[in-house]
C-alpha cells in the first residue's frame, strides 16, 4: 500500500476525508458480507441439526442392538438377534448357559446333552530329550547326527481353505519353513529360508512358534521345564482334522537309517474314548461334535459348544439333563420403547424451538469495525441474536417433522402378528396445542403390557418388520417397514435433503455410520456442492470484485486531492512570484 501524504499544501487533513468517504462506499461491501455470513450461519445451522439427528438415529440403534461395533466398523443387525425381548432360563445352568433371541418360541423344552465338543490334542506321554542334553537345540536334544534330515509335515482343514499344510525341513546346511494352501485344485506356497539356521542352533520352541504363526488351525507348544510337548487342533467338532506326515532322514550309530521318525521322538499320545493311544503318521484325527437332544429331536449334533437351536442360544458346559424356559420380558420390553420415546420427544421438541425461534432482523452480522468498539461479552450476546431464528419455520425441517407424523399413523403392511396400527399397542402421537406443531409420542403403559401379553411377536413386528427383500419399489417398501424403521427412514431422507442444501460439514463420516448412502446423490448428482455453498462462493466472488472497485475508487479520490495539492502549490508559487515583482518595482 502506497505512503501518502496530503494537506501540505491546503492544510485539510486529505487523509480523513478519503477514509470518511470510504466509508460510505463500504457500506455496500458490508451488506455483501453480512449476507454472506448469513448463509455461513444457516449452513451451520442446518449441520447442527443434522448431526442431532444422526446422534438420535445412531444412539438409538446402539441402546436397541441393531448396531455393533467390531474393529471401528458399525455393524447393522437383525431384530431376530435381539436379545432383550426375551428371556431363556436353565433349570440346571451348569448345564449350559442359554439366551433366547427375539423370534424363539415361548415355551418349557427339556435338554438332555450327551457329550460336550472338544479338539483333538496330544502331548508327549513322557520326557523326549536325551539325558543332560541342551534342550534350545534338536540336535543335542535328540542326539541327532549332522547327516539326519528332519521333515515332517502338518495338513489340517480349518475352514480357511480345503486344506492347509506347514511343511518343516531342518538339516545340517538349511531350515525351511513352507506352507501350502489348496482351494479347488491349485496349491498356494509359501515358503521361508531361514538363513544360518540349522540342526545343530535350532530348538523345538522355534518350531512350535512357527507352527502357531503358520495360522492353519492348529497350536503347538514345548514346555522346557517339564520337557513335553503338545499339538492340538484350534477347531472343535469331526470337521475339525490334523493329519501328520514323516519323511525325516534319522540315522543310528552306524550310519545306517534307523527307520525312526522325528515325530516318534515326540512321543506324542492323544486320549482315544479314555484310553491312552500313541499318535500315528498319516492317519487323519479330528475333535468331536457335541451330541444333544432337544426335546423329541434326538441325537442333534453341533461342531461347537456355542450353537443356536429354534433361536435359543447354548453355550454347553457339561453332560446332563435340564429344562429350558422361553418367556417374553415385558418389563425390558417396556423399558426399551420407553427410552426410545423419551429420546423422540427430546428430538421432536429440539426441532420444533429451531422452528420456533424469534428471527430478530435488526441484529445483523457485526463489521471489524462494530466488534472492535465492542466488548467480548457484547458481541457475544449480539451475535447470539443475530443468530437466532435462521431456521424459523423452515420447510426441509417442517416436512421432516409431517413426515414423521403421518408415518406413525400409516397401517404396516404385510404383518403376520395381531397390530397394523401404533394405537393398538397403547402408543399415540400427542395433538397439536398452542406454541408447538404437536408430533410427541405418549404411552398407555397398561394398554402396551396388555399387547405383550396378547402378541408379543407382533408388537415387535409392528415396530421392528423389514420389508421384503423382493420389494423395490421405496413407497411400497416404506408401508412394509416397522414404525421405528420407518421413522430412521424418514430422518435418514429428511438429512439427505439437508446435505443436498448444506453439504455434510465436518461431519460426513458420521453421516455414512448412519447410512452407507447418504452422500451419494450429494457427490453424483451436485458435484459435492450444496447450494448454500455455491451462494456463499457467488458472494466471496462479489465480495472480492467490490474490494477491487473499492481500492479503485480510494485510488481516484486521492489523485483527485493529489492533483488540487498541485494545483494549490503552483497557484501558491505564481503569487509569490507575483507579490516579488511588485515589491522590486517599489
Amino acid at each position: 500500500m502506497p505512503i501518502r501524504i496530503g494537506g501540505l499544501a491546503s492544510g485539510l487533513d486529505i487523509d480523513s476525508i478519503v477514509s470518511d468517504l470510504m466509508k460510505v462506499e463500504r457500506t455496500r461491501v458490508d451488506e455483501v458480507e453480512q449476507n454472506k455470513i448469513i448463509l455461513e450461519w444457516t449452513r451451520d445451522r442446518y449441520n447442527e441439526v443434522n448431526k442431532m439427528l444422526a446422534d438420535f438415529v445412531l444412539n438409538t440403534r446402539k441402546f436397541f442392538g441393531l448396531t455393533d461395533i467390531s474393529s471401528g466398523t458399525i455393524i447393522n443387525k437383525s431384530v431376530s438377534s435381539l436379545k432383550w425381548i426375551k428371556t431363556a432360563v436353565a433349570a440346571d445352568q451348569t448345564i449350559s448357559d442359554v439366551s433366547a433371541r427375539a423370534n424363539a418360541v415361548i415355551g418349557t423344552y427339556s435338554i438332555k446333552v450327551h457329550q460336550l465338543a472338544s479338539n483333538w490334542s496330544s502331548a508327549s506321554s513322557e520326557k523326549i530329550s536325551a539325558e543332560g542334553a541342551d534342550k534350545s537345540n534338536i540336535r543335542s536334544q535328540f542326539s541327532l547326527t549332522s547327516d539326519d534330515i528332519i521333515d515332517f509335515t502338518i495338513t489340517t482343514n480349518a475352514g480357511k481353505a480345503d486344506e492347509q499344510r506347514i511343511q518343516v525341513y531342518i538339516s545340517s546346511s538349511k531350515v525351511s519353513i513352507k506352507t501350502l494352501s489348496r482351494k479347488g485344485e491349485g496349491w498356494e506356497e509359501n515358503e521361508i529360508t531361514l538363513n544360518g539356521k540349522n540342526i545343530s542352533n535350532f530348538g523345538l520352541k522355534d518350531i512350535a512358534n512357527h507352527i502357531n504363526n503358520a495360522d492353519i488351525g492348529v497350536t503347538a507348544f514345548y514346555d522346557e521345564s517339564i520337557d513335553r510337548f503338545f499339538l492340538q487342533t484350534n477347531g472343535t467338532g469331526e470337521k475339525s482334522t490334523i493329519l501328520l506326515s514323516d519323511n525325516s532322514k534319522l540315522y543310528d550309530g552306524s550310519g545306517s537309517l534307523s527307520g525312526d521318525s522325528f515325530i516318534g521322538k515326540l512321543k506324542l499320545q492323544y486320549d482315544n474314548s479314555g484310553t491312552p493311544a500313541n499318535v500315528e503318521l498319516d492317519y487323519e484325527y479330528s475333535g468331536q461334535d457335541a451330541i444333544i437332544d432337544f426335546g423329541m429331536a434326538k441325537g442333534i449334533r453341533q461342531s461347537s459348544n456355542q450353537f443356536t437351536i429354534n433361536n435359543i442360544d447354548f453355550s454347553l458346559k457339561k453332560t446332563g439333563d435340564t429344562v429350558v424356559k422361553i418367556e417374553a420380558d415385558e418389563n425390558a420390553i417396556i423399558e426399551k420403547i420407553k427410552e426410545f420415546v423419551d429420546q423422540y420427544n427430546e428430538l421432536i421438541d429440539k426441532l420444533d424451538d429451531i422452528l420456533g425461534e424469534t428471527r430478530y432482523r435488526s441484529y445483523a452480522p457485526l463489521t471489524k469495525e462494530q466488534k472492535e468498539a465492542m466488548k467480548e461479552k457484547e458481541v457475544e450476546l449480539w451475535e447470539e441474536k443475530a443468530k437466532s431464528g435462521l431456521l424459523r419455520n423452515d420447510q426441509v425441517i417442517g416436512s421432516i417433522l409431517q413426515n414423521l407424523r403421518i408415518g406413525l399413523y400409516e397401517s404396516v403392511e404385510g404383518t403376520l402378528g395381531t397390530f397394523q396400527h401404533l394405537t393398538e399397542i397403547g402408543i399415540e402421537t400427542e395433538s397439536y396445542v398452542s406454541g408447538s406443531r404437536g408430533g410427541k409420542l405418549k404411552i398407555d403403559e397398561t394398554k402396551l403390557r396388555d399387547a405383550l401379553r396378547d402378541d408379543v411377536n407382533g408388537v415387535i413386528e409392528l415396530l421392528f418388520k423389514q420389508p421384503d427383500s423382493g420389494i423395490t419399489d421405496e413407497k411400497e417398501k416404506r408401508r412394509n417397514t416397522g414404525l421405528i424403521g420407518r421413522i430412521y427412514g424418514d430422518l435418514i431422507a429428511g438429512m439427505k435433503e439437508i446435505i443436498v442444501k448444506a453439504g455434510p460439514g465436518k461431519d460426513a463420516q458420521l453421516f455414512r455410520n448412519v447410512n452407507s448412502t447418504m452422500l451419494i446423490d450429494f457427490v453424483t448428482k451436485h458435484s459435492s456442492i450444496s447450494m448454500l455453498d455455491k451462494s456463499i462462493n457467488d458472494y466471496s466472488k462479489r465480495i472480492l470484485e467490490l474490494e477491487r472497485r473499492l481500492a479503485s475508487k480510494e485510488e481516484q479520490y486521492w489523485k483527485r486531492f493529489t492533483a488540487m495539492e498541485t494545483a494549490l502549490n503552483k497557484m501558491y508559487a505564481q503569487s509569490s512570484w507575483l507579490y516579488q515583482q511588485f515589491s522590486n518595482m517599489r
